[in-house]
């Protein structure tokens, strides 16, 4: 099991039902020893479900899952030794302190009550939390929350760490601060599998990224790939009038780019180019554009972003039209 570049977690067509139901539909994913790996997709792909699954919280339908090699049903109580897991809420006690918190993980996990003490210690230290070590975690605010609750996930050094959504609800300063704590574990050579839905944190933490939608891998690459899949630049217009957003489309239409479904804001076209030449595309544009008669309040080139590789694999452009409804994730909801 143990080796340069072995393989952490191996899933191999895993399918997950709650009744009528299917959270996850066939999920294959491999996630290579000392690397982070972000599962990204929105509320009800299936994300916390395979979690759960890989963490032995629950037994698949079909399919197979392997950590470090043992299989996560019929070796469940081994994978347990080797893994941490910080689901999407922080699993503390608010009427202890965040000391009391820690030595009680240790002595859950079978430390002796001196090696709890220490190791608790040492945690808080570490994650700057030694100051309100003795206060009421109910006194803390929701970062120093998740971070002891990422410390509690650390007590018996795992091999491998699965972080459900560890940032979801906190203010930009406290998710800047559970960023910096992931790339030192990172930088430790620890093995990490984040589900994540800011594309910003994906891009900034993550070696390789998979995209999960309705209980499916539906992409996988670095960043970089994923971005390169939609185009090789953006070129975003807006108009002065938005009502003139129906003849603007038609005078692009014969330019050599699709028209990509990020667009939010009235009067806001945005292309993927396919090619290099996006500073041709932009001129282009500006000579269709004016030969319409059709006034355009900015015309810009960009890079593709891992919003433009979400909004069209996962279709959500379409649900912000009411066409398409994010699926409950019944895992969640049995929480």
């Amino acid at each position: 099991m143990a080796g340069t570049l072995s393989t952490a977690v191996r899933v191999q067509g895993i399918v997950k039902r709650f009744g009528e139901t299917e959270a996850l539909g066939g999920v294959d994913l491999e996630v290579t020893e000392g690397s982070v790996v972000g599962l990204l997709g929105p509320n009800g792909a299936g994300k916390t479900t395979l979690i759960r699954v890989l963490a032995t919280l629950l037994r698949p339908d079909e399919g197979r899952a392997e950590v470090f090699g043992l299989d996560v049903v019929t070796d469940a109580g081994a994978v347990r030794e080797l893994i941490g897991l910080t689901g999407q809420f922080a699993a503390v006690d608010e009427l202890l302190s965040g000391r009391e918190n820690l030595r009680m993980f240790g002595r859950l996990f079978r430390l002796s009550r001196r090696g709890a003490a220490e190791r608790a210690d040492e945690l808080l230290e570490r994650f700057d939390l030694a100051e309100a070590s003795d206060r009421q975690v109910k006194t803390y605010s929701g970062g120093m929350r998740r971070r002891l609750d990422l410390a509690s996930s650390l007590i018996t050094r795992p091999r491998i760490l699965f972080l459900d959504e560890p940032t979801t609800g906190l203010d930009p300063r406290s998710r800047n601060e559970i960023w910096s704590v992931v790339r030192e574990l990172v930088g430790e050579g620890m093995t990490l599998l984040l589900t994540t839905q800011y594309l910003e944190e994906a891009d900034q933490l993550t070696d390789r990224i998979a995209v999960i939608d309705q209980g499916r891998v539906i992409a996988e690459g670095t960043g970089d790939e994923l971005k390169d899949s939609v185009g090789a630049s953006m070129v975003e217009v807006r108009l002065e009038e938005p009502d003139e957003l129906g003849r603007a489309r038609e005078a692009l239409r014969g330019l050599s780019c699709e028209e990509h479904p990020q667009a939010e804001q009235p009067g806001q076209i945005v292309l993927a180019t396919s090619g290099d030449d996006g500073v041709g595309v932009v001129a282009a544009a500006a000579r269709a554009l004016e030969a319409a008669d059709i006034s355009v309040r900015d015309l810009s080139l960009r890079r593709p972003t891992l919003d433009d590789v979400f909004l069209e694999l996962t279709g959500w452009a379409a649900e912000r039209n009411g066409e398409r409804a994010a699926e409950p994730e019944p895992a969640e909801a049995a929480r």
